[in-house]
């Protein structure tokens, strides 16, 4: 098992879970996985399947995904295909014939034509090893995400009922989780739930207040590295990437309301490491396998956990760091707030401003961010503090909040818990304001009794009384503060209030808590406890790192695929700070398998090599005077070539240029009706166009 994982995937070692999972699926025994994203999941029924006699076959939802994963499984050497509606006839007959050959290891399907008739007749007349269920919450009515194609997936069982399943997802409550098992009829399966502490990214959370130019300053800091920025309104999204544009960033739009094509190009654009930026809404992400995005920033509140969790995690696959950061306002918070109280169902209504609450609970606390999302799934960590949140590395001190916490507990009594946070506060800080008066409130013996504190500070203190269940939260839509046991335990003096207090930062100017290529932390304070920010040992040379980089832009571009499928971000790290110099080095780097060793160590051994040498003559040329990949036409020629761009492959050649002029359509199409005085349309300069460039 450890020889195929290192022969194929470039690994040494498994992730948590998963060599017990790949022991149970390869023995033949169904298996459910909860897995957050980034977690491994793929590796899981992949690594089985070159184990295991037969075929692997793989339903999944994603068209998007299926391309990304086939393309990935064929450069690590294994025969992959996928069938889906983007295919032509021809081309899917080719795959059945390639099935019915046996030339193929591992197959794609989406759910809708794996249970159609033939495609149920051919799979009889296969050696089916397993099948893989990936995205499998969706056959659960009671998933955030239910798709009745899935549904019928029920059959599986009952017409292959020796063929082992392994269902697959990053999201299930216990109750989805239990449907989805039940639905498939594998409930006798061995059922694994990984941890959601997702150890490689860092939370933040930002005061909304001048958002664009903190934005702005905290992107130049990140130039050349990929992100995606989450607004909740597409009029938002718009306007922030024409504005990012402007500003010298390769931003592009995801929205809705975006046509199909042009989606699908933005999406590309950004996969293939061709644009830095999306700024999209929530549209955006669902199918995306792109392993080195190396930040996520709401510049909007999520309307809940479990969406921001999602969003989060789909930065930092590698492994390696990913900032996290949201920009919160309350303003934001009461927008939301409208649109829910417009839904016509009491009962959704409710769950919709709970969850609300708890990301606004998120924002505003003191608690370690890891910490209250964990919480947030069931799960527990004993561990205060994390060290990959910016509540975590500012300087805490206790104080002792007994008696402001006696103050509180007794404008609650005296208001006959009927009243929210906010008028507590109110009447405590000696508000004249209307609805004070109006109620005689101001009249009340606690009135102005807390004027010490202003009122955010009061708003402190109450979340924090209600995370120690000193005092509780009661109703969705008008939320009431009520008392509990440990309150009357505190106003008989049987119980001490601590509160945790934030040491305020000297600035608030920078965000780099975490670098992406040292070691260091930029924090002008020692936190409380040593944190260790990174496992990766290796200290990678930025400027070998680069260009490596381009070299791996490359190659992709020479093969049309996405950049990570060459070579991941960690394996390229590795190779900047070992400098790998022969193959038996080479293969020594994680995620260098034998087939990609053989198809580009040479390539990368050469450009190594070269860096070392001007490294050791002490030439550090500017990288614009320099020449990254020769070892590309090397590798063809056999020849030594210097400043000279690498040059695909001839038979490439027109689909580079074609693809290059297809990221430009939109500026071309406004270019020629310019020019034209706006005599024809961008529909007519379309068609002129493809005719030209396509050949339609």
């Amino acid at each position: 098992m450890h020889e195929t994982l290192r022969k194929y995937f470039g690994y040494s070692d498994f992730r948590p879970l998963q060599e017990d999972i790949i022991n149970d699926v390869v023995d033949d025994r169904d298996t459910f996985v909860l897995m957050p994203t980034g977690g491994g999941k793929s590796l899981c029924y992949q690594l089985p399947a070159l184990l295991k006699d037969g075929i692997t076959i793989v339903v999944s939802p994603l068209i998007s995904l299926m391309k990304d994963q086939v393309d990935s499984l064929k450069e690590n050497g294994i025969d992959a295909a996928y069938l889906n509606s983007s295919l032509k006839p021809a081309e899917s007959r080719k795959i059945y014939e390639e099935l019915k050959r046996g030339e193929i290891k591992i197959l794609y399907v989406a759910p809708e034509r794996l249970t159609m008739s033939h495609t149920i007749s051919l799979l009889k007349d296969l050696d089916i090893g397993l099948f893989a269920i990936d995205e499998s919450h969706c056959i659960s009515e009671w998933g955030h995400d239910f798709r009745p194609e899935y549904r019928k997936l029920n059959m599986l069982k009952k017409k292959f009922p020796e063929v082992p399943i392994i269902a697959l997802t990053a999201t299930a409550t216990p109750k989805v989780r239990e449907d989805t098992i039940d639905q498939l009829g594998i409930n006798e399966c061995r059922t694994y739930v990984a941890s959601f502490n997702r150890k490689n990214l860092f939370y933040r959370v930002r005061a909304k207040k001048d958002t664009y130019n903190n934005l702005l300053r905290y992107l130049r800091k990140k130039k050349g590295e990929s992100g995606i920025i989450y607004c909740q309104s597409r009029r938002t999204v718009d306007s922030l990437a024409k504005k990012l544009r402007k500003d010298g960033f390769n931003a592009l739009p995801y929205h809705a309301g975006l046509s199909d094509m042009q989606r699908a190009k933005n999406q590309e654009l950004f996969i293939k490491d061709r644009a830095e930026i999306v700024v999209a809404t929530i549209a955006f992400g669902m199918g995306i396998d792109k392993p080195n995005v190396r930040f996520v920033i709401h510049y909007d509140l999520p309307k809940n956990l479990e969406s921001y969790y999602q969003e989060t995690g789909r930065g930092g696959r590698d492994g390696l760091e990913c900032e996290c950061i949201l920009f919160f306002s309350r303003g934001d918070r009461y927008k939301i707030e409208y649109f829910i109280k417009q839904k016509a169902k009491k009962e959704e209504r409710d769950i919709a401003l709970k969850q609300l609450s708890e990301m606004v609970d998120y924002c505003e606390n003191n608690v370690c961010r890891r910490k209250t999302l964990l919480g947030y799934f069931g799960e527990q960590t004993s561990e205060d503090n994390c060290g990959k949140c910016d509540v975590c590395l500012q300087p805490r001190i206790e104080v002792d909040g007994t008696d402001d916490a006696k103050l509180l507990i007794n404008c609650i009594k005296e208001l006959g818990q009927r009243y929210g946070m906010n008028h507590v506060i109110d009447v405590l800080t000696g508000s004249r304001a209307k609805k004070i008066t109006s109620r005689k409130h101001h009249l009340l013996k606690n009135y102005g009794q807390g004027d010490m504190h202003a009122k955010k500070e009061w708003q402190d203190i109450a979340r924090e009384m209600v995370r120690q269940d000193i005092i509780k939260v009661e109703g969705a839509r008008y939320p009431l503060l009520k008392l509990t046991r440990k309150s009357d335990e505190v106003l008989g003096g049987k119980r001490i209030v601590t509160f945790t207090r934030m040491v305020e930062e000297e600035s608030q100017e920078d965000y780099e808590r975490v670098s992406t290529l040292s070691d260091e932390v930029t924090d002008n304070y020692e936190h409380p406890s040593p944190v260790i920010h990174r496992k990766i040992s290796d200290d990678p040379d930025r400027v070998l790192f680069d260009r490596l980089k381009e070299l791996r832009i490359s190659m992709a571009q020479m093969q049309d695929v996405p950049p990570y499928i060459v070579f991941a971000d960690t394996s390229l790290r590795q190779m900047a700070a070992r400098k790998p110099q022969n193959r038996e080095e080479m293969l020594k780097i994680t995620g260098v398998g034998e087939y990609k060793l053989q198809k580009y160590g040479d390539i990368f051994l050469r450009e190594i090599a070269k860096y070392c040498e001007e490294t050791k003559k002490g030439q550090y040329e500017d990288k614009e005077d320099r020449t990254v990949g020769s070892g590309i036409k090397e590798s063809i020629t056999g020849t030594r070539r210097t400043n000279t761009p690498p040059v695909p492959k001839p038979e490439l050649k027109k689909e580079l240029v074609i693809n290059a002029l297809d990221s430009m359509e939109d500026e071309i199409i406004d270019m020629v009706r310019t020019k034209l005085g706006g005599v024809y349309s961008d529909e007519e300069i379309k068609n002129v166009y493809y005719s030209i460039i396509k050949n339609e």
